[in-house]
Formats: structure tokens, sequence, C-alpha cells
């Protein structure tokens, strides 16, 4: 693919978030040319994310605010700016909220993939040298996790994308950058969820299905899901889930019921959901001497969770995984292959398609539960 627009400010189109407790709104943005290190990419579609979900209600406060929200996107670089050689004008790509930018100490070590380079920045919402690309009626708008895939143009650093297979279609694979990415990976290499072992995971939406997923590639002899939609039942077999639990269903708390009808507790317990008190129960469903809760889940920055210290001397522990642990430059071209030989399911995951001008209503799906991943398009 040609563009025409190398070298010149892009108008175009962005579902941008003014405050917290506000729907998104439609407007038309400026995106300025990439600066050295940074690219710049038209995007073709985005997931719409839990996590889109908790800057919306303020999980990260007010001051994250104007920005443009959407970490799971995949696109085709429109430009680079200077000294970039990852990736050129037509390639296909998942921008990564996780960066991998080879050269911090977290980068060059084997047992962790968050990387700390603009770590700060990036948390602010700007790309390496402080400032936005992105301008809206003469106001600054921020990025948001690097990415900000809900705008049909957005420049990234170049740490912040990932070169991937032509072939993919990039309104499925979008998917890869967040929920199969966090998932699946969160099963595999953070929880490294043993074979013949009983994992329980609590909220089968996009994230939690994935992680099922992931826990079958590893061999799981039962693999619990726990949700309040009963609708999550059937959905989760397809992706590994071989019983079900609606917490609504019993008087007595979910730990409890666990803990009965695995003898004792899990051996793994995933906690999906990002609220306190599931990650609480969930913890409590481990099994003495051994059992692991992993959370993937994202609460809120100021909430705590608590837990009894004896829990822990009891030989439980818990860990917590981000981007489910992958390289993110490295692996994700890797994950996309998988897909593209029916190894790891993505297309089962969306339920919705839709135009970036609906965005809320793909907000409002969410909410209600009617979906599992809705897909906006440009």
């Amino acid at each position: 693919m040609e563009f025409t627009t190398t070298g010149q400010i892009i108008e175009c189109r962005a579902a941008v978030s003014w405050a917290i407790g506000e729907p998104f709104k439609m407007e038309t943005i400026q995106v300025a040319i990439p600066k050295a290190g940074e690219v710049r990419v038209k995007i073709v579609a985005s997931g719409v994310c839990h996590s889109d979900l908790f800057f919306l209600r303020g999980g990260a406060g007010p001051q994250v605010f104007p920005c443009i929200l959407g970490h799971e996107g995949a696109g085709i670089v429109e430009s680079v700016g200077p000294g970039v050689t990852s990736v050129a004008p037509g390639d296909h790509v998942i921008p990564l909220y996780t960066p991998q930018c080879y050269e911090c100490d977290n980068c060059k070590s084997p047992y962790t993939n968050i990387c700390t380079k603009d770590a700060m920045l990036q948390m602010a919402g700007f790309l390496s040298d402080g400032t936005s690309r992105f301008t809206c009626n003469g106001q600054v708008v921020k990025h948001n996790m690097g990415c900000s895939t809900f705008a049909e143009y957005t420049v990234v650093n170049e740490t912040n994308v990932s070169k991937i297979d032509p072939t993919a279609p990039l309104d499925k694979v979008c998917l890869i950058g967040c929920a199969i990415a966090t998932g699946y990976g969160a099963a595999l290499n953070t929880a490294k969820v043993r074979p013949g072992s009983t994992v329980a995971i609590w909220g089968l939406g996009g994230v939690g299905l994935a992680a099922a997923m992931g826990a079958k590639k590893a061999g799981a002899a039962r693999i619990i899901g726990v949700d309040i939609n009963p609708a999550k039942a059937e959905i989760g077999k397809m992706f590994g889930i071989t019983e079900f639990v609606n917490p609504k269903d019993h008087e007595e708390p979910i730990e409890k019921v666990l803990v009965k009808m695995t003898n004792g507790g899990v051996d793994h317990a995933l906690e999906c959901c990002g609220i306190a008190s599931c990650m609480k129960a969930a913890f409590a469903a481990c099994k003495g001497g051994g059992g692991v809760l992993t959370l993937i889940g994202l609460a809120p920055l100021s909430e705590d969770v608590p837990f009894n210290a004896y829990q822990f001397i009891a030989g439980k522990s818990v860990n917590g995984t981000y981007f489910g642990g992958w390289k993110s430059r490295d692996q994700v071209p890797k994950l996309v292959e998988d897909y593209l030989s029916k190894e790891l399911m993505v297309d089962e995951l969306i339920t919705h398609t839709l135009p970036i001008e609906s965005i809320n209503d793909a907000v409002d799906l969410m909410k209600k539960g009617d979906c599992v991943r809705s897909i906006v398009k440009f």
C-alpha cells in the first residue's frame, strides 16, 4: 500500500475520551509527522477491551485525559521517523502496549517482559520526547498505553510496534495485541500451568477464555470457569473449560464451593476480572502447599487486596502478569504465525464487528456482558 501523506500532518477520525465517565466522542483530529524513533500507523481495526473501560471509569485517575484509548489494534505502517529500522511503510503491524527496547535491564533479562524505557512517559500519555502527536480543536490530546488504536492514524515508538505476517487478517489478529496474548501467556508463561493440574479461571471474557486456551495447551486436567454470566458456559467449552460455576447459583462463597469440588483447592487460580473480591476468593480457593494465584485483571490503581498472611505460610503464593509475560516484539509475530497455522484460536472470540462510529455501542455490549470481544473498524 502506498501513502501520499508522508511528511504531512494527517487529519482523520478518532474516538476521543475527554473526561472520566464521559462516552467516546467522534472527532476530527490532527496526527503529526513521526519524529526520530517513531512510527505512524494507519489503524485498520481494534478490539474494545475492559482495560479501556478501566480508564473511562477513572481507574488511573483524571490525569490521563483527554486521550485516545485503544491498545488492541492492528494496521499498516504509513511512514516512519529518522532512525527507524525494524519496520517500513507498507508493513503490517500490531502496536504494543508492552514495549521491548532491547536495551534496559529488564529487556535483557529472561525473567521479565516489562520494559522500563520510557515507562513513566508512556503512563503519562506521551511519546519518548515527552510530547503528544495528537491535537483536536487546538488542544493537545494524550496517547494511551503507547498505542491509541481508536484513531484512524496513530503514532507509536518503534519500541511499541511489531511487524507481522501480511497475510494475517488485521481485523482478527488485532486481538493478539491484548486479550489473546495476555490470557494465553498468563497460563503458559506466568502461572506455568502444570500437566494434569486443576485450574480455576475467574471471568470468562476475552482474556479469561484465552487463559483457558493456555491452560488446555499446558495439559491441565480440569479447567473450571467462574462467571456470573450463564451464557459463558457454552462458549467456555470451545476454549477448554471442562466445568462451569456461577457464583449466583450457590449460597456459600464461591471459594468454598471450589474447595469442595476439588477436594482441597485448585492448583492454579487465574483472576481475569480485576475485582478485589474476586482476587481474594481466588486465593482462598487455591490449595495449601503449592496453590498459586495469578493476577491478570486490572484493578483500580488505588485499590488494595487483603490477603491473610497465614495463607502464604500455608504454602500458597501470588504472582502477577503483564501482557502474558511475552517479550513483545520478539514473540507477537510468532503468536500470529500460531494463529495462521490454526494452533491459536482468535476468530472465535469475536462476537461483534462495528464501525468506529459505534464504539459506544461496543462499550455498552461489554458492560452488559452481551459480547466476548467487539471489534471496531475504520
